[in-house]
This record gives structure tokens, sequence and C-alpha cells, in this order.
């Protein structure tokens, strides 16, 4: 919580008392949460809204207000008035500056960590990318707003356990190694990767609709499903094959991850519960909640308003459900979950929902604690993706396209600046990331070049460039080595200032926020609103050639959101160039 926000709330409450002695204590933290930012700037830096406590004080709001407004006297941190039926609060600016520079300074880079997750755990389950497939942009959402809900959540003392559930199980890959023993060879698969597996694939689906259609037979789907047989009971060669298509995918994947600087605890997919969801048939069938309909069995869930759950197939297979239902009590039991959270588009909301229910009536009260992370569809420059129709974006040649057009830029921009392929690697991956968690991650996301990579909007490079820029007021400031002066915090008392250090202040309130909402775009606005708070900081005020008490105020202003730019970022998965 804001730290202000704790200040004020104690002297709320200690007024609150003294005013109205005979009235129910109010617990601070529960006024912190009623304190608001007014709408205009006029009105102070935070409001009480009185009207809460008309109620129970049996007063009106301006009453309420006015007798708060007489028992506070904290010179030394804020003025407080009664302004209709709000209680505001107008900062001591220089004392403000003081409070927030020094407190931003004293963590260290850890501004807005906390240890509210000390001693609990949350497993988050994310990208869950499919061997085989390349992975596309349609995974950038899953895999960059999981990693950075991880870094949020480890940045708020929680032990966190970040999951890749491969789609690795089904009959498709029994369709890959019989394609692979018809038409593939070593060397070639070798050489081309997942590319490769997937072009055998195809072939494979084109041969059988030929031969369907030439003789009626389904001799080839019909080997798919004995291979994928095989691959169950545990053939050896089937599973020497399946296990190498495993690698080589991985393989693939691990390029993009290194791109983007994603890592993982766990790459435990749906094969690896292959022998763990027995326990799930039996645990229903055994607490009655299994029923047979049309051959399938199935959990009935209308009382829950929604279409049963189906765990079993006529054949006996098991689906997605029986599968995440497995996961689920592995997870419980292995880790001790405090939230277990799925990072997965919008569209599977009913399967979750369902999945859920059948846990809850499984009588596991930690079912209240699975979350589904839903986001948005994302296309690339008005175009819908699909891999049907063969429009696809590999994510790989995304990045490696983004990277690309940042050194155009910093070539055109910025000539002379050293090292330019690994900033040109920052800017543009980062634009990338920051295009994605720029907004809600419900919002559907319309990828566009220009939109990404401009150095003027609300985007990843100018919030980069900003970063970039403090850096270089620190260096020209070491560089002139001033004599030392103790910093003149009433040098920040100008609007442009108190902008940029309200903003800074309220950093760790948007950290919080972020993890109780699972939305990483709250720590991306809050970053963006740093940026461009500084940059008019910057151009209304004189910084190096500033007198020395106040150059040193507005230095260590300048280092302050430097610091918490870099923070932010690395919050959302972006790197923060010194250099620009």
């Amino acid at each position: 919580m804001d730290d202000m926000k704790i200040t004020l709330s104690g002297l709320i409450a200690d007024a609150l008392a003294a005013a109205f002695p005979d009235a129910p204590a109010q617990p601070a933290a529960e006024i912190a949460g009623y304190l608001e930012v007014p709408p205009e700037k006029e009105m102070g830096d935070y409001a009480f809204p009185c009207f809460r406590l008309s109620k129970t004080l049996r007063k009106g709001p301006l009453q309420i207000a006015q007798a708060l407004a007489q028992g506070i006297s904290a010179p030394d941190v804020c003025e407080a008035r009664a302004l209709g039926g709000y209680l505001n609060f107008f900062f001591r600016r220089d004392a403000f500056a003081r409070r927030t520079v020094e407190k931003v300074l004293s963590a260290q880079g850890r501004f807005g960590a906390a240890d509210i997750g000390n001693g609990r755990t949350v497993c988050i389950d994310y990208s869950s990318i499919n061997i085989a497939k390349r992975f596309h942009i349609g995974h950038l959402s899953t895999t960059m707003i999981g990693h950075s809900l991880k870094r949020i959540f480890d940045f708020l003392g929680y032990a966190t356990v970040g999951i890749n559930h491969l789609g690795d199980w089904g009959t498709q890959f029994g369709k890959l190694i019989s394609a692979y023993r018809r038409w593939g060879n070593r060397e070639e698969i070798e050489r081309g990767g997942v590319e490769a597996l997937s072009r055998l694939y195809v072939k494979f689906h084109e041969e059988a609709g030929a031969q369907e259609k030439a003789t009626g037979a389904h001799t080839l789907e019909d080997e798919g499903r004995a291979y994928f047989k095989a691959i169950e009971d545990g053939d050896p060669e089937a599973l020497r094959l399946f296990n190498w298509f495993k690698e080589l995918t991985l393989r693939d994947c691990a390029r993009v991850y290194d791109l983007l600087g994603v890592t993982f605890d766990s790459y435990a997919g749906e094969s690896f519960y292959n022998d763990k969801m027995g326990r799930v048939i039996d645990e229903l069938r055994d607490k009655g909640l299994l029923t047979v309909s049309e051959g399938a069995s199935i959990v009935d869930l209308s009382d829950a308003d929604m279409p049963p759950c189906l765990i079993l197939k006529k054949d006996g297979a098991t689906l997605y459900a029986t599968r995440d239902i497995a996961a689920a009590l592995y997870r419980a039991d292995t880790y001790r979950f405090d939230k277990c959270l799925y990072v997965v588009a919008y569209q599977q909301d009913l399967h979750f929902r369902q999945w859920f229910k059948v846990v809850e009536k499984m009588g596991y009260p930690w079912a209240a604690d699975l979350v589904h992370v839903a986001f948005g569809m994302i296309s690339y420059e008005g175009q819908t993706l699909s891999t049907r129709k063969g429009y696809v974006v590999y994510l790989e040649d995304l990045l490696r396209r983004a990277q690309e057009k940042a050194l155009a830029i910093i070539e055109e921009k910025s000539p002379n600046l050293a090292d330019k392929e690994t900033v040109a690697r920052q800017v543009g991956i980062g634009a990338v990331i920051y295009a994605d968690l720029q907004n809600n991650r419900i919002k559907d996301i319309d990828f566009w070049w220009d939109r990404a990579l401009n150095f003027d909007g609300e985007t990843g490079p100018y919030v980069q460039y900003t970063h970039a820029r403090c850096c270089s007021v620190l260096r020209k400031a070491a560089e002139q080595a001033a004599p030392p002066a103790e910093p003149a915090y009433e040098g920040l008392s100008d609007d442009w200032a108190q902008d940029l250090l309200r903003i800074i202040s309220r950093f760790p309130e948007a950290v919080a926020d972020a993890a109780d909402k699972y939305e990483p775009s709250i720590v991306t606005r809050a970053v963006t609103d740093v940026a461009k708070a500084y940059n008019k900081f910057y151009y209304e005020n004189r910084i190096i050639d500033a007198e020395p008490g106040v150059r040193e105020a507005r230095i260590r202003l300048t280092d302050a959101a430097r610091d918490v730019l870099r923070t932010g970022l690395y919050l959302i998965g972006m790197e923060a160039p010194e250099r620009m």
C-alpha cells in the first residue's frame, strides 16, 4: 500500500477516536481502502469520503469532515481541509518530496516489494506450447502475462512455480510417428526441426485424405491410432520417437524463450499425468459423481447451470478435463498452493468453470483457489490469425523482425550508439512485450509495427528511452563532480516535480493491485505514467545547472524515477537500456 495512505489513515483513525469517542473504532486499514485520489489536483493529494461514516456516526458528511479537519494537526506531513462531504489532504511538498525520494533510493531497486506472500505459494500455468508445432504469436499473451505475474508475485514475497503444461498427448503423435517412419529421415528432421515435423504432419493428413477419397479405407488413420496406443503402452521405440519430437520442439522454443527472457520451473505436460488419471476416475466414481450418458462418463453440472463435464469418451479415452483435474490434484499435493492460476484465452472459460466445479464437488476446499486468468485474442495488422487458413505469424520471426526494425531506427537516430545490436534487441523485443501488456488483458490486441516501435507515444521504446534519459542525466551529473550539497527538497515543490512524486509514491500500490487482479497492465500503465511525468519535469526544470541544493534534490528525484522505471519494466518482462 502507498506509504502516505498508511500515514493518512492513521491520522483519520486517531481523529475519529478523539472527535467521536462513543462511536465504534474504525480500523486504519479499512479507512485506507476508502482514500481516493481527487479528480483535480487543486482538490489535494488524497480525499476521504465522509459519507461512508454517516450511518455509523449518525451525522452528515460535512459535519464529519469538519470535525476531523479540526482534529488533525500534522504540519510536517500535510494539511487537512473539509471540502463538501470530503476530508481532503494537501501534502507539505518538501516533506513529501524528501519522504518519497529517500524511500525509493533506500529500497535499492526493491521499491514496491513486500513480504505479504511469505509462506504462501502461487502456481502459474502459462505458455503451454504444443509439441511438434511452432511457437506462434497466439502464444505471446499467455507467455508474457504468465511471466509477468510470476515476477510480480515473486516481488511480493510469494514462492512461485512457473509451469509450462506441454500439449504432448493425443493421437496426433501416433500420426507423426507413422509419417516419420513412412517419409522422414533423422538428418532431415534434425536439420529442419519443428518445421520439418509440421511438414510431415501435413503430408500425413494429405495422404490420409487422398486414401479415403480413392479407396474409402482408413489405413493411415488406423496406423496413427495404433502408434499412439504403442506410446500409451510404453513401447520403447514409440517412446523414443515421441521423446525425440518433444526434445526438438523444446529446443526450437528455447530460442524464443531466451529472446523473451522467460523461464519455467516445470515442463510437466499432459503426458506426465497419463498414469495419474485413474485416481480422478476412481474418486469421482466412489463419490457418486460419475454417471454414464450415451456411453460416455460425465459429471452432471445442471445444478450449476452448465453442460455436463465429459470425463471419459465412449471408448474409455480421457479428455482435457480429466487431465486438468489430475494435474490440479498433483499440484495441490506437491506444492500446497494458495492459488493456482491458469493463463489461458477467454474462449476456454466454460472448460475451466466446468472442471473447477467438478473439483469443488469432489470436496476439495482449494477449488476456490483455482483461477482462470483469461485474455483476449491477438491479430496482426488488422488480420485475424488462423492456422487452419494458413495465416500464422511465428513468434521467433516476429521477434527477429522487431530487432531488425529497432536496429534500423537506431542506425538512423543514433548511429554512434555503442553496442547497437544489444540495444536493438532490448528495444525491439520490449516493444512487442509492451504492446501485449499495455491494455487490460481481456481486451483483444491488434499488433501494428508503427505503433509498437513509436518512440513518442505510450509505447515500450518511449518508456525505455525515458529510463535511458534518466541514466544520461545521472552520468552527466557524476561527470561534473559538483561539490557535495545537502538536497534542498523545497526545490521539488513545483507542480511537475510533485506530479512525478505522487505517481512514484503510488507505484507499490500498483504492483499490489496488479497481483490482486492478475493484471500486469496495471504495472505497464504505472511505469508509463512515471515516464510521462518525468519527461514533463525534465523539460520544465533545470537539473544539472541548478543551484547546489536544488540540483542535488532534482538529481535524486531523477534517480528515483530511473529506479522505478527499471523495476516496473522488469516486472512486465522488459529490459531497461541505459543508453539509446
